[in-house]
């Protein structure tokens, strides 16, 4: 019996309280006389050791921030070459690279431009002026000058402006008979406005609902619940996952770059030493400008600026679906996205009371359970029980519609008593105008209401049944006519904040789509299971607490995370650590959120989405902005950067191979054969293509159903594949132009000084260089064969036609830039690259079909990869042993049924079976 006592009283329990942690050195500061207050001489020797109450703004140097973006692998070596031009004097390439470099840093500078406002929003969230005894009086004072053992008063309405302890008392010193209802939704995440007295703490920036009471200040400024918040957001400064991948790309791009340019620089010095009159310093920087037009065409230079107008690009086609990006890079990152923490109130649900179906004793109809509940209602009550029941009432009773008041026709309250913490309940005396009979409604705690009829064991049970699912009850109660102790339950109303309507599907189009999404929130962990069940998700909630158990290890932490279905009780930390501990397994993490409570886990995500309706603080911590109601547009969201990833991929595949072929031949052409391009058709290459593919941005994507991942290890080795296939058609081409056609090979460099040179050679050689690297972007546009998803006619407009261009200045000829060669040459060299295409399109796809992590550990052991190995097989084997058990049970159960059928028809026989 005391166990069904203790879940009737569920909703009277004590709400779950996050522990205040006050040093007994505070706790001694804390003991002011109510009425009194601190004296002015006390305040300023607090304020000086405590500070002021408020938020420190620790703001990034915008000019340190902007050079910022003139860091990286890739960036340095730009800006080497930048550098080395202006020594050699090649002014074109100078300004071009300068250029370059400037939009870059630029586009990066003007995304990011609003990242440090997350704190400017938190401290805009406390109250500017407070009620305070000072001296012996009460006065209004600025919020920001209060201190540790003021004595605050907190009304109606009010902000609250410190975290502090309530007195259970009035202003005038009077003990207070009605509990203060706060709202601080925005801080847990708590769906429910909180009912406080004498004892209780209240939060900085939370609202107060109902009721007044004074406190005494316990915290101020950063050392408040809402602090700690924007601590959490001050110290996440990580560098994002597009950075490092760039990096770890621009890493092995530079080392190779380097390693072949220092070489072919000192060849070349002895070179020209022994074969010209060349010395010192004429002779280095002369070698040194060979060099420089080399690295500056190998360099992708263009890289980072292609990658940036893509994610603008896709930027703008998220905003057209109110999918508002703030940090550019998010797009990328969000395609990756294989786990989507989410807050419960406001983003999964509708942060707003509604009935549920209720509890009827026979006799009563729902409308019947409405209409009393109305009647016993308190008009004008901004208690959102109260709001709930009257919303509810008016939409389906047909007799309440459409009434101007609170006036029921053919009835009247003749006496009200509003709700009483001692009593629980609110109770209203009606007169029925058409009979002139009176009778009693009452409506409040069910255990009260229960009592009240006499004991009901099947509204016990029934109560007992909410309580298990999360759901708020109520009871109803009337009495006979004129008959006003006679007492009789009519039911019991189900409370409960729904889901979205779009919630559940939006959720299972994520998991199909293979990101699974874990709810978070403060709510209890019941309510958080039956909102979980409502949603179609599993219904392995883990309590907070869970995560900060000291007889765990890390790695159990972790996976707790990984596996639970969503997170209650929790705090602005739990959350926090939550997408710590995923992210240390190595998966990306997007958070979504609308409260102050989720901005630090919006900032330490790897992409923390913002809902609609959000505070400021959690709209300035986050990467990107939802304008519409709920999750549905994050799908959105996903489908297009994933379609924006795949036109990344495919240019990076596309940049590095065409590096590795343009350093490798000429590399090799130079120590081999002592022959070398004119710098200008090198620095015509680099502009034209890169120029080219920046309308990739807007070409046709086959979008992933998985999670995208870059696979650098994949990438790079398939990039010096495709490198060297398509080095060994240019020396084809070399040697055919040379052997069998009898084209000279003569250049500059083995002929230094002689500038009357049949130069075709180069004309040929610069045509096939553009083009067959160029025409391999339709190949790495996609995984399998290029023709499973054709590009756009834009996309192929463009590559096309700066090829033709190619074509026709290299077979009609520009005197003093390139040598006519004819349009059998041009047409041939042309057809040709188009056809190799397609022959290192079947390579690539055979590479990524047998590839593997597997493989990549093979190639390349380390021992995080051989961990993350046999992780991967343990899961396999776990994974198996479930499959298996699960179809021997599945044959087990089909024996079964297969005997029952015979059995039914008398031809069972055991042996048979």
């Amino acid at each position: 019996m005391e166990e069904k006592t203790t879940k009737v009283e569920f909703e009277e329990q004590e709400h779950h309280e996050h522990k205040e942690e006050i040093s007994p050195e505070l706790e001694a500061l804390l003991h002011t006389d109510p009425l009194k207050g601190l004296t002015t001489a006390e305040h300023n020797e607090r304020l000086a050791k405590f500070g002021k109450n408020e938020i420190e703004e620790k703001k990034r140097n915008p000019i340190l921030h902007f050079l910022s973006f003139f860091t990286g692998s890739i960036a340095y070596l730009i800006e080497l070459s930048f550098i080395l031009t202006a020594i050699v004097q090649d002014w074109v390439n100078f300004g071009i690279i300068g250029a370059l470099l400037l939009i870059n840093a630029f586009i990066g500078f003007f995304e990011e431009a609003k990242a440090g406002a997350a704190l400017d929003a938190l401290k805009e969230t406390l109250a500017l002026k407070s009620k305070v005894w000072r001296d012996g009086k009460l006065i209004e004072v600025d919020s920001n000058t209060l201190v540790p053992g003021d004595v605050i008063v907190v009304r109606l309405g009010d902000i609250v402006p410190a975290d502090g302890r309530l007195l259970g008392i009035g202003v005038d010193g009077s003990a207070t008979e009605v509990d203060l209802l706060i709202d601080q939704a925005g801080l847990t995440g708590e769906s429910l406005p909180v009912s406080k007295n004498k004892g209780d703490t209240i939060y900085s920036s939370s609202i107060v609902k109902q009721g007044q009471m004074m406190a005494v200040v316990t915290k101020t400024g950063e050392n408040t619940f809402i602090g700690r918040a924007a601590n959490l957001i001050a110290i996440t400064n990580e560098q994002g996952h597009f950075q490092k991948i760039i990096n770890s790309i621009g890493n092995f791009l530079v080392f190779t770059t380097i390693v072949m340019v220092v070489i072919l620089l000192i060849y070349l010095c002895v070179y020209k030493k022994k074969n010209t009159y060349m010395s010192g310093g004429r002779l280095f920087l002369d070698s040194l400008r060979d060099i420089v037009v080399l690295t500056v065409a190998a360099i992708p230079v263009g890289l980072p600026t292609v990658l940036s107008v893509t994610m603008a690009v896709g930027a703008s086609q998220l905003a057209k679906k109110k999918v508002i990006v703030k940090r550019l890079t998010a797009v990328e990152e969000m395609a990756s996205v294989s786990i989507l923490c989410s807050d419960k109130t406001g983003t999964l649900t509708l942060n707003k009371l509604t009935f549920d179906e209720p509890f009827l004793k026979p006799g009563y109809t729902k409308e019947d359970l409405l209409f009393y509940s109305y009647l016993s209602a308190e008009p004008g009550a901004n208690d959102p029980i109260e709001l709930a029941v009257r919303t509810a009432a008016v939409a389906d009773v047909p007799v309440l519609q459409n009434l101007g008041d609170h006036t029921v026709p053919g009835y009247k309250v003749t006496s009200f008593l509003p709700f009483n913490p001692s009593t629980k309940m609110t109770q209203a005396t009606i007169l029925n105008l058409e009979t002139n009979e009176s009778f009693r409604v009452s409506k409040g705690a069910p255990q009260v209401i229960v009592k009240l009829v006499g004991g009901d064991n099947e509204a016990t049970e029934a109560v007992n049944d909410l309580a298990r699912r999360g759901l708020r009850a109520l009871g109803v109660a009337i009495t006979k006519p004129n008959e006003l102790e006679n007492w009789s339950l009519v039911g019991m109303i189900s409370l409960l904040d729904p889901p979205r309507p779009d919630s559940a599907e939006t959720i299972a189009l994520c998991h199909h789509m293979g990101v699974a999404v874990k709810m978070v929130t403060g709510d209890q962990l019941i309510i958080a299971k039956e909102v979980a069940h409502r949603l179609g998700m599993q219904r392995a909630i883990l309590d907070a607490g869970k995560l900060v158990d000291p007889n765990a290890t890390e790695e159990e932490l972790i996976d707790r995370c990984v596996h639970a279905d969503g997170f209650a009780q929790v705090i602005p930390e739990h959350k926090y650590r939550v997408v710590e501990l995923i992210q240390s397994r190595g998966i990306l993490v997007g958070m979504t959120g609308d409260g102050v409570n989720d901005a630090p886990a919006l900032k330490k995500a790897n992409v923390g989405i913002a809902v609609h309706d959000c505070t400021d603080a959690a709209r300035a911590a986050a990467d990107i902005v939802l304008l519409a109601p709920g999750l549905s547009t994050i799908v959105d969201g996903i489908l297009t950067s994933r379609a924006i990833f795949q036109r990344m991929r495919s240019y990076a595949l596309y940049r590095i191979t065409s590096t590795v072929h343009f350093l490798l031949f000429f590399f090799t052409i130079t120590l081999i054969e002592k022959w070398q391009m004119s710098p200008v058709l090198l620095i015509l290459i680099a502009v034209l293509n890169d120029a080219a593919t920046l309308v990739i941005a807007v070409d046709n994507a086959q979008i992933s159903q998985h999670p995208d991942k870059w696979r650098i290890g994949q990438l790079i080795t398939l990039s010096i594949l495709l490198g060297f296939c398509l080095c060994a058609l240019t020396y084809a081409v070399y040697f055919v132009a040379d052997r069998v056609f009898n084209i000279p090979t003569a250049s500059i460099i083995s002929h230094p000084g002689n500038y009357n040179l049949d130069l075709r050679m180069e004309s040929i050689m610069y045509l096939n260089i553009s083009s067959a690297p160029h025409f391999t972007i339709f190949s790495t546009r996609l995984s399998g064969f290029f023709w499973e998803s054709l590009p756009s006619i834009t996309f192929v407009t463009a590559i096309l036609a700066t090829q033709v261009f190619a074509m026709l200045i290299c077979s009609i000829g520009i005197k003093g830039l390139v040598e006519k060669i004819g349009f059998g040459w041009g047409f041939s060299l042309l057809g040709i690259s188009l056809v190799y295409f397609m022959v290192l399109d079947v390579v690539k796809v055979y590479v990524m079909r047998f590839w593997s992590f597997e493989l990549t550990v093979r190639l390349w052991p380390t021992k995080a990869r051989n961990q993350k190995l046999a992780k991967v097989k343990a899961r396999k084997a776990i994974v198996n042993r479930v499959a298996s058990n699960v179809e021997k049970l599945r044959h087990v159960v089909q024996l079964g049924y297969a005997a029952c059928l015979l059995e039914s028809k008398g031809l069972y026989e055991s042996h048979h079976i």
